[in-house]
């Protein structure tokens, strides 16, 4: 089974996609970028990176596989876990394992997984059909220097001014465009304060008009309907008070998984509940809630012992 495939359609979508029993890898946006030393301008991308800690199932990949080919979860996981198995198996031969579209995966000397992502994928949906490309810089300092060098090749000259003697005749044409100005200005301005005056008369009747109007107004005619009375009847939510711990039986990215295991547990005799999704939006379903920790670290023994492995819990103060 080509499980790089499936990694890479959720890549578009999430930011994380765990491999049970392998790892997780992590999809984290990055903005657009210059490559001063090619020119190359990037557009916003997503950067692909991989922590083989983050290996705990969450259903997401799981189900993802199961929808597509049809099959049930149960035997996608035992698929998927036989890949991690072989995966590992090749490592530790000193094998690398090529994932077309993601990257490679090699065994460095400390026994730790090295991921190379691929350079040419873009899993950021919002920058699709955009691509990276080179522009020509603009070289201003040579620019300065021509047009430097073409003012010192053209010779600039000045030519003195030529001014005739005034004479009266000027010089009384002016005082009389200046008298004319002033009168003017201080005939307008008279007239702006006249029309300010009437302005302000206005308003004031116009408000003693409004004033006389609202003290004569009737708001009822009738006496004002009076409404029925309403009585409702309102639950108390009542919160658990101290701490809780949850025996966590599977952490769901689609909520319609979480109540199909809820309802599975039931069926098996099991007090199964859904708890709501946590910080990573991943939908949580528990075995049991207790309010004892010793009684929680017991049942968690019993169901690890007897269930699955994977059980864990969370307790929440």
């Amino acid at each position: 089974m080509r499980i790089e495939h499936y990694i890479e359609e959720l890549l578009y979508r999430y930011n994380c996609v765990v491999l049970p029993e392998f790892g997780a890898f992590l999809a984290q946006r990055t903005s657009a970028r210059i490559d001063a030393a090619s020119n190359t301008i990037h557009p916003p991308a997503k950067s692909i990176s991989f922590n083989q800690q983050l290996a705990k199932n969450d259903g997401l990949l799981v189900s993802h596989i199961a929808k597509a080919k049809k099959l049930s979860y149960e035997d996608i996981l035992n698929e998927v876990l036989e890949t991690s198995k072989l995966w590992h198996t090749k490592l530790a031969k000193g094998e690398q394992i090529t994932l077309k579209g993601i990257g490679d995966l090699n065994l460095n000397r400390d026994g730790n997984i090295e991921f190379i992502p691929e350079e040419n994928i873009n899993y950021l949906a919002s920058s699709f059909g955009l691509s990276a490309f080179a522009a020509a810089p603009i070289i201003r300092e040579e620019l300065k220097e021509e047009i430097t060098a073409i003012e010192d090749r053209t010779p600039i000259t000045f030519t003195p001014e030529k001014r005739e003697t005034a004479s009266l005749r000027p010089l009384l044409k002016y005082a009389a465009v200046t008298l004319l100005l002033l009168a003017t200005g201080l005939a307008g301005y008279q007239s702006y304060q006249q029309n300010i005056k009437l302005e302000q008369v206005a308003l004031e009747n116009a408000q003693e008009q409004v004033s006389k109007h609202i003290q004569e107004a009737t708001f009822f005619d009738t006496i004002p309907l009076e409404l029925p009375s309403l009585t409702l009847n309102i639950d108390k939510i009542v919160k658990p008070t101290g701490p809780q711990h949850h025996i966590i039986a599977g952490a769901f990215r689609i909520k319609e998984n979480a109540d199909k295991k809820v309802e599975q547990l039931k069926t098996q005799g099991y007090n199964a509940q859904y708890i709501g999704a946590n910080a990573y939006g991943l939908h949580q379903v528990v075995y049991a809630s207790f309010s004892d920790s010793r009684e929680a670290l017991q049942y968690l023994r019993t169901i690890k012992r007897t269930v699955t492995p994977d059980a864990w819990m969370l307790s929440i103060k």
